[in-house]
């Protein structure tokens, strides 16, 4: 994939990958302080701030399957972007108004006047988040279905990885802009209302131009030929049907559709993961709490550790101006990661060329966690922001290499997701396990045959050999060993399974970091934690399946 029209084509497709980003990270980023203006406890907002990741947990592997078997006209995935997308600017609508909102419907109560107001605010903040963090799955799907080549795949989501990096980049620098002094503040009335109203047009612009450029298969349904003796096709009742018909085909009747029908098979799903998407998912998932829990409170970190802040100090004091400029510092470091983050999303893919996925891989980790060691012992200001620079490396890295890796395994599913383990199961009064193999079963009911040069009716089984478990049939059908379908597991549901592991990290760290860092006293345990879980996430890397060297190893 050469060319800058392929190239221009995949930032139009990713365009609504960085809009959403832009929209999360303003949206979460400004909420915090709306929530705490309209009466909500400093404990009970980090709680409201989890309800987004602790739902995408929950559905995000709904989400992923259904879109794997979705047979609707719009394609598969697209339904499903269109309706969390439609969440997004239901939420981006509802926080900057809730106020209004909540006054138009409390009929002049002042108590039902706040209730409604933090009702309205923990709902568009819980769907902007969900709806926002779910989204990418489908999206990621689309970009797999689209680039199915492995160099072709690893460009789509280099560039999936740059304009998430983007986004995060214009997201986090939107809300320290100064909008209440211009014109559309005049009209609109006020900072958040001016906010969120350039984030509604982003968000509906990039939409807009990812839904045009991104062309899915579509599965049209044929038009069924009137039946004979029918006199009148053009009947009511046949016009009814035509409808009946059409809706059950359209987008959201399949979405609701797949989604019933497949709860079951994804809990068999996530009880019978490849073995290749587990190691991927857990050095994942080990990764991803280390770059969070650095993300999430390294502002924390600089304010109060560097700086010697105290966030609880009365407004204007001294400790609480250092507190701020602490966080003002540490705003700016996390701007720089998201710079470097896009800096190494546009290399990626040459960095593999040259240097292979696994090398890239573990030297990123490495690097997140040598930096984070840096950051806890040095005292260094611009030490510190420095190292928090690096750590985009990783970020970068998790957000592409990872998805590619899967990409590759669902091409080859042949090679790096057969089923090479059988359980034990019994049969006609006999026990087969993986020591009895080589045995047919015969359409006679008890009769086994076995190889010439097997005596005793036994099997003679080397273990230094290559292990080798047949599947048994009786009248032409499959029967007895315990298999894992992988062959019919879409790409969908193990996208779903990795961004379940970075909602986890994010949900992790939330309920535990804070105990911790009363535990020890000090806030450099935020960084110290961080940096142990890069260390265990480098372990944990070093099992990933890169290529089918690491199958045969």
């Amino acid at each position: 994939m050469t060319g800058w029209r392929s190239q221009w084509r995949l930032v139009l497709l990713n365009s609504l990958t960085c809009g959403l980003e832009i929209c999360v990270a303003a949206g979460i980023t400004y909420v915090p302080p709306l929530l705490l203006e309209a009466g909500v406890e400093e404990q009970y907002m980090t709680m409201v701030l989890g309800i987004g990741p602790v739902l995408g947990l929950l559905f995000i592997p709904l989400i992923g399957s259904a879109s794997d078997h979705c047979n609707s006209s719009y394609g598969r995935r697209r339904p499903f972007i269109w309706l969390l997308s439609l969440g997004v600017l239901l939420a981006l609508l509802i926080i900057p108004h809730a106020d209004v909102l909540a006054a138009n419907l409390s009929w002049g109560s002042t108590r039902r006047n706040q209730a409604l107001q933090v009702g309205l605010l923990i709902l568009g903040v819980g769907l902007l988040d969900f709806c926002g963090q779910v989204c990418f799955t489908p999206l990621e799907a689309l970009l797999s279905d689209l680039y199915r080549e492995r160099d072709d795949c690893g460009q789509a989501f280099a560039m999936f990885s740059f304009m998430v990096s983007l986004g995060g980049c214009v997201g986090y620098l939107l809300p320290a802009l100064d909008w209440s002094g211009g014109l559309l503040s005049f009209y609109l009335g006020g900072q958040a209302e001016c906010l969120f109203s350039l984030l509604i047009l982003i968000f509906v612009v990039s939409v807009l131009v990812t839904m045009k450029v991104s062309e899915e298969p579509s599965s049209t349904l044929e038009p069924v030929p009137p039946e004979p003796g029918r006199c009148f096709p053009r009947s009511c009742c046949y016009l009814f049907q035509c409808k009946l018909r059409a809706l059950k085909s359209g987008p959201l009747m399949c979405l609701l559709r797949t989604c019933w029908s497949m709860t079951p098979a994804i809990y068999r799903s996530y009880c019978h993961v490849p073995h290749v998407m587990r190691q991927l998912c857990l050095a994942q998932l080990c990764s991803w709490m280390g770059v969070m829990s650095f993300m999430l409170f390294y502002t924390d970190f600089v304010g109060e550790g560097l700086y010697k802040g105290v966030p609880s100090a009365a407004p204007g004091s001294a400790l609480r101006q250092r507190y701020d400029e602490g966080i003002r510092m540490g705003s700016l470091g996390l701007f720089l990661q998201c710079a470097t983050s896009t800096f190494f999303s546009l290399v990626m893919s040459r960095l593999v060329r040259v240097f292979g996925s696994r090398t890239v891989y573990l030297s990123s980790m490495v690097c997140f966690t040598i930096s984070a060691l840096v950051i806890c012992l040095s005292k260094s200001v611009m030490l510190v922001t420095a190292m928090s620079a690096l750590t985009g490396f990783a970020y970068a890295t998790l957000q592409t290499l990872p998805y590619t890796l899967t990409c590759h395994y669902h091409k080859e599913k042949e090679v790096y997701m057969q089923n090479s383990k059988t359980k034990k199961t019994h049969m006609n009064g006999f026990t087969i396990t993986k020591d009895s193999v080589c045995l047919t079963l015969d359409n006679g009911p008890g009769d086994l045959n076995h190889k010439s040069g097997i005596s005793n009716g036994h099997v003679h089984y080397n273990r230094d050999e290559p292990e080798y478990y047949p599947t048994l049939h009786q009248n032409g059908a499959p029967l007895g060993l315990e298999s894992e379908d992988f062959e019919k597991r879409g790409v969908g549901l193990d996208f779903a399974i990795l961004d379940s592991t970075f909602l986890l990290s994010q949900v992790f760290p939330t309920l535990f970091m804070g105990m911790i860092v009363q535990f020890t006293k000090s806030v450099t345990a935020y960084i110290a934690s961080s940096a142990i879980f890069g260390a265990i996430g480098i372990y944990f890397a070093t099992h990933i399946v890169f290529d089918q060297k690491d199958l045969r190893s």
